[in-house]
């Protein structure tokens, strides 16, 4: 993200578009501070959690800039998750999510990415958070089958399973599991799935999961990239609908949740909801969150 696009996206965040000033100083004081640092930064976020970053990792300076880099979704999970829930990461990247989930909001983990170097630096994320006896890291994809795969190597939050016109990019194979296979009878009550695209294949392969309703949410990335192998992304909220979840949107300042018609258009990730009741009393009821001198 450039200075301008930075500055833009805190004019218009939920958390900092009234702090104009203070964006700038932030912005100012991450730009010079990170440049100027021999390494790794250890940033301080919320609820005594924290995440190593280095100057270009958009995904976890969007955290830096204006306090929760997604605040829909992110702000969903602090709100709803409860201690010793368990949470499933699928395409955990570095871990923000999880950390969100099992350092800030106390839930148990399983976080899931497949590419060497990145997985390297989630496992970096959760060793900083002590959080070793609470998340289990997996260095695999996720897919409908057991196998071995081919992944994007260079494209840092945007890696994903290689279509068949990408042939000639910079690849790295991982083993490919399903979902069902690797929670097994330890049902999640949130799940978050980022696979650029690959959603149909992980869905197909967590069958038995999704039809357990001890699974109340599933925080799902569809912005069109299954075109690229393929799929109709409009199957998933089929899918989804038949399984009894309804695609939702979330303001987490007035901790109201609202039904949509399909997927969320105005964002990447749609939010699906199964049990309405439940996760609304779970909203009401949920500690509130401090962050950048807001509290929601």
């Amino acid at each position: 993200m450039s200075i301008i696009g930075s500055l833009r996206f805190m004019a218009t965040h939920p958390l900092t578009r009234d702090t104009p000033l203070r964006n700038v100083a932030r912005l100012i004081r991450w730009q010079i501070g990170s440049r100027l640092a021999p390494g790794a930064i250890v940033y301080e976020w919320i609820n005594g959690s924290k995440f190593l970053v280095t100057a270009g990792e958009a995904g976890l300076t969007g955290n830096i800039y204006a306090g929760l880099h997604e605040f829909p979704e992110m702000g969903y999970l602090l709100h709803v998750l409860r201690d010793d829930d368990l949470f499933v990461d699928v395409g955990a990247n570095v871990g923000a999510y999880s950390i969100l989930a099992c350092a800030a909001a106390g839930a148990r983990g399983v976080a899931i990415e497949p590419i060497p170097s990145t997985y390297e630096r989630l496992i970096e994320n959760i060793r900083i958070n002590h959080l070793e006896n609470r998340v289990r890291c997996l260095n695999v994809g996720i897919g409908r089958d057991i196998g071995w795969g081919s992944f994007t190597n260079d494209r840092e939050t945007a890696n994903h399973v290689v279509a068949e016109s990408e042939r000639g990019a910079n690849v790295v194979a991982a083993a490919i599991r399903t979902l069902d296979d690797v929670v097994g009878s330890d049902i999640p009550s949130v799940i978050k799935i980022d696979v650029e695209g690959y959603e149909t294949p992980v869905l197909e392969g967590a069958v038995e999961i999704l039809r357990n309703p001890g699974l109340h949410s599933v925080i799902m990335e569809i912005n069109g990239s299954g075109d690229r192998y393929g799929y109709d992304e409009s199957h998933i909220i089929e899918l989804m609908l038949d399984l009894g979840f309804r695609s939702c949107s979330y303001n987490p300042l007035g901790r109201s949740l609202a039904e949509l018609p399909g997927r969320n258009m105005h964002s990447d990730n749609t939010l699906f909801v199964r049990d309405r009741a439940l996760v609304a009393e779970l909203l009401a009821s949920s500690r509130r969150v401090a962050i950048l001198d807001k509290e929601f």
